[in-house]
């Protein structure tokens, strides 16, 4: 019967929300939902980033920001059609909010919610200028004065900042930072974004020379702009570097280059930061309502204080740090660390005919690429995902409609697979004396890297040099550097006229403690992780990436970065609440995240 198809099922079933929710009854709403239920909130409702867990928290959120919220018109999207497979009704909605239109994913089971998502997608009355609202550009007609759009734009760049002062300052102008900027250019937020550099990518270009994105061109696209059809799967750093300076400039962004942050203080009263710039030698003094630190996911560089590094004869650096594998012909290279960078510098100095030694001092959790690209990404970021209609926007929300409470479930199942496929891939690791893990439970790569950013390599062809001893391999605790080596803790000394430490970075709220001040910081606490209690993300759990793309405990400061896929994603979310407050829309914010771990 037509009345029983998954769609007219599921709008039924959006009628009956829809219509408790525009009623106020909390409690019919929270009945809605299965005992066992997550809702993932990207904004629309909550002014954060929150993941509600179980009909008591549902209740808790809609009591809270139901009344201001005010969501009508729950429908099946346009162009959409639900699906039904293993007990699970799935669909794309829209809905509105009092201030916004929103759109999201919903699954079912047994005629009750299971998962939702609701994200925000704009503001009513403050709607990006694209499609059939696209500038004009052309000035038509009789126009006496009028500036052209060059003098327009040169205008803006000699004032802002001077005689005009930017709403936000984002202090990073690397992807994270570019995206951001791109999206508030759209919405009409004046922003100035500052970069140490000479030139927009330099972060990219001044890394050691081998560098290619590990994660494929599908999963990596920045906001309005895809990468064209012929760019490569994985794009080498100097090509994105290109990219990224190519964006800044069609996406007329005001960036500052060669300048750098020197200092911020808030002023409570005046609810506005000041920033003192060095802007290419010149100082200049900013005052912006909001700041977003936009430095990666990462803090400054870990170099751990081993016993003697002092004494160290030879040169040491940070992988950040690294030039690559020109001048060290001749030379024994040692690296400590054995996840990506170190990775992929051994394998540049190997190529170059470098002596270069790996100290493994943790397991670590390697997959090879092809295989990750297969099981791990294809049916969300490939071209065949393209070919079934899985665009990247598409991807990204089916991606965050997945409660990061029951992520591992959904991930376990295909690590296994990986394992399965390339088992002797990994018995010839192991026999190489290569300590492996697959996270503390099995999850594998997407669980690590959201819950504390480290501690896996996407295999690209280095753990082959391992298997066959081209790079050398020695696992231990470093108990001391001497003049011309390093001494493990086993009592195996590897002679060094080179060290690369390529140990990772700390929180990013070290930045805030350098620029800003330290109690600042220790308000703000760690940022990224979710709570997991898995090693190197302490609990409690949060369920949401720690301080990131959301409000902080300090007013008018936030973070944002990630790798590209959470910088195009996010960025979103980020720039509309900027927006709002830009534009004085109210924000009332639900369950401002405590702070459980401050460094």
């Amino acid at each position: 019967m037509l009345d029983k198809t998954p769609t007219t099922r599921v709008q039924t079933l959006l009628d009956t929300l829809g219509s408790a929710l525009e009623a106020g009854r909390v409690d019919d709403v929270a009945n809605l939902f299965a005992e066992e239920c997550y809702w993932r909130d990207l904004v629309a409702f909550t002014w954060n980033l929150k993941t509600v867990e179980g009909r008591d928290q549902v209740r808790d959120m809609l009591q809270s920001q139901l009344s201001t919220a005010k969501p009508s018109n729950w429908r099946v999207a346009d162009g959409e059609a639900a699906t039904e497979g293993d007990g699970v009704l799935e669909s794309w909605i829209s809905f509105e909010t009092a201030t916004g239109r929103g759109y999201g994913l919903v699954r079912f089971r047994n005629g009750l919610i299971w998962t939702l998502l609701t994200v925000l997608s704009e503001l009513k009355g403050h709607e990006e200028k694209s499609g059939f609202t696209r500038p004009l550009g052309a000035r038509h007609g009789q126009n006496v004065g009028a500036k052209t759009w060059k003098e327009a734009r040169e205008e803006e760049e000699r004032t802002l900042g001077y005689e005009k002062q930017p709403y936000t300052v984002i202090i990073g102008g690397g992807q994270g930072g570019i995206a951001l900027g791109a999206r508030l250019r759209q919405l009409g937020v004046p922003t100035i974004i500052l970069e140490k550099n000479d030139r927009p990518g330099d972060s990219w270009r001044k890394r050691y020379k081998s560098l290619c994105l590990h994660d494929p061109v599908w999963y990596d696209h920045l906001p309005y702009i895809d990468f064209p059809k012929n760019w490569p799967v994985f794009a080498p750093k100097d090509k994105i570097g290109d990219w990224l300076e190519f964006y800044t400039k069609v996406m007329e962004l005001n960036y500052w280059t060669r300048s750098a942050a020197k200092s911020a203080r808030w002023d409570e009263a005046a609810k506005e930061w000041t920033i003192v710039v060095d802007r290419d030698g010149e100082e200049v003094v900013l005052r912006p309502k909001q700041l977003v630190f936009a430095t990666g996911m990462s803090g400054k560089a870990n170099i751990p204080d081993f016993k003697g590094r002092e004494r160290f004869q030879g040169e040491q650096h940070h992988s950040s740090q690294h030039p690559g594998p020109d001048g060290y012909k001749g030379k024994k290279v040692v690296v400590v660390g054995s996840n990506n960078s170190a990775h992929d510098i051994c394998a540049a100095l190997y190529e170059a005919g470098v002596d270069v030694t790996m100290i493994q001092r943790s397991t670590t959790h390697i997959v090879r690429s092809d295989t990750l690209m297969d099981i791990g990404l294809g049916s969300l970021y490939s071209e065949q995902a393209l070919a079934n209609g899985v665009t990247t926007a598409k991807a990204d929300l089916i991606f965050a409609s997945l409660p990061y409470r029951i992520m591992h479930e959904f991930q376990i199942p295909l690590y296994d697979k990986m394992r399965e496929r390339d088992a002797d891939f990994y018995a010839a690791l192991e026999k190489a004396g290569f300590q492996l893990d697959w996270g503390s439970d099995g999850s594998g790569l997407f669980m690590k890297y959201l819950r504390r950013g480290s501690g896996y390599y996407i295999d690209i062809g280095a753990s082959q040099l391992i298997i066959d001893g081209k790079v050398k391999l020695a696992a231990g605790q470093v108990e001391e550097i001497t003049e011309s080596s390093i001494k493990l803790s086993e009592g195996k000394e590897i002679p060094a006229d080179v060290i690369v430490y390529a140990t990772g970075y700390g929180s990013m709220n070290g930045w805030v403690a350098d620029l800003i001040d330290q109690g600042t910081a220790d308000a703000v606490g760690k940022v990224w992780g979710l709570g997991s209690d898995t090693p190197k993300d302490p609990g409690p759990w949060e369920g949401e990436q720690r301080n990131m793309w959301k409000p902080t405990q300090q007013e008018a400061l936030w973070f944002h970065g990630g790798n590209l896929h959470q910088s195009r994603h996010y960025s979103q979310y980020l720039a509309l609440q900027l927006k709002a407050r830009m534009e004085g829309i109210p924000t009332p914010v639900y369950a401002l995240q405590p702070v459980h771990h401050r460094k």
